[in-house]
């Protein structure tokens, strides 16, 4: 893996580094035994946002509902509780 950018960091009091120029907000920080750390960007959405491609298979589903293809009725009552 080529290096695009190697630069000296301090922890500032609250025991923090910044990263200079990063094009993502968000890291994983996976440390090792060993001292040394390595980050993973990460890009967060909107848990209540929907993709696409699951409306479409919520909209699949619909129409074979309207349709009447859906399967036999499950007896919730033959499940057992642990």
């Amino acid at each position: 893996m080529n290096i695009v950018k190697e630069y000296e960091a301090k922890l500032d009091s609250k025991h923090r580094i910044t990263i200079r120029g990063s094009e993502y907000e968000y890291f994983q920080v996976k440390q090792y035994g060993d001292g040394h750390l390595e980050l993973l960007p990460r890009v967060l959405v909107d848990p209540a946002e929907i993709s696409r491609k699951t409306l479409q298979m919520m909209d699949k589903s619909i129409e074979n509902f309207k349709d009447r293809k859906v399967s036999e009725p499950i007896d919730l009552d033959s499940i057992d509780e642990d």
